[in-house]
């Protein structure tokens, strides 16, 4: 506790009343943009890396950045995601992976979990994601297994009720990204292209035509 009283205390005294009014705002409610699926490893910042207020995302985030198949868990993931579709009208989905994952890391060296029950049921979840990496030639490295389990859980994720009527009436999309924490660079899968490509390298322009990234 004692690594966190001092950022508590510089929050409520020096961070918050500099944006109080932001705050208050919040108070009346929330109405995010974007609903976020990232992995819930501490490295991870979401507000710091996509530069977002409070308010402007709504975070799910599990060991692996893992998106059961509707019906597989009946967990928090299934109602957050349906919250955050027909709840809150967020108009952009992002399952986002990261470098250097742990749970990619299991599933690509088939660690033994044994005494880790929970996380081995769990990941249980991505093994549709060793199976398409089984299928392709050569040896795989852990990122290439970080950007393939992006992809396997966008196709989950399209099988929830919620987000699959957002997609066919058109409001909402969704992406595929990783971050890369070391290098603080960040990928986005391009579906025409058929590999992900640095947001840096996207001009402003084609920003606003999200449509040339949605899944």
């Amino acid at each position: 506790m004692h690594n966190l009283l001092p950022g508590l205390r510089n929050f409520s005294e020096k961070v918050f009343p500099t944006q109080q009014k932001h705050f208050e705002a919040l108070s009346q409610g929330q109405k995010p943009h974007t609903l976020l699926i990232t992995c819930s490893d501490s490295r991870i910042d979401p507000n710091l890396v996509t530069q977002t207020k409070p308010g402007e995302i709504f975070i799910v985030r599990n060991a692996g950045n893992v998106v059961p198949p509707y019906g597989a868990s009946r967990g928090g993931e299934e109602a957050a995601i349906e919250f955050a579709v027909d709840g809150l009208g967020v108009t952009n989905i992002v399952v986002c992976g990261h470098s250097q994952c742990g749970a990619m890391a299991a599933i690509a060296n088939d660690v033994n979990l044994d005494k880790m029950p929970s996380v081995k049921r769990w990941l249980d979840h991505a093994q549709s994601t060793r199976r398409r990496m089984a299928d392709l030639p050569g040896k795989c490295d852990l990122h290439d297994v970080v950007e393939d389990n992006v992809l396997v859980q966008v196709d989950n994720l399209k099988t929830h009720p919620a987000v699959s009527a957002a997609i066919r009436g058109g409001r909402v999309q969704v992406f595929a990204w990783v971050y890369n924490f070391e290098s603080g660079s960040i990928a986005i899968y391009d579906p025409d292209a058929k590999r992900y490509v640095l947001s840096t390298e996207v001009r402003e322009e084609t920003v606003e035509d999200a449509a040339r990234f949605a899944l």
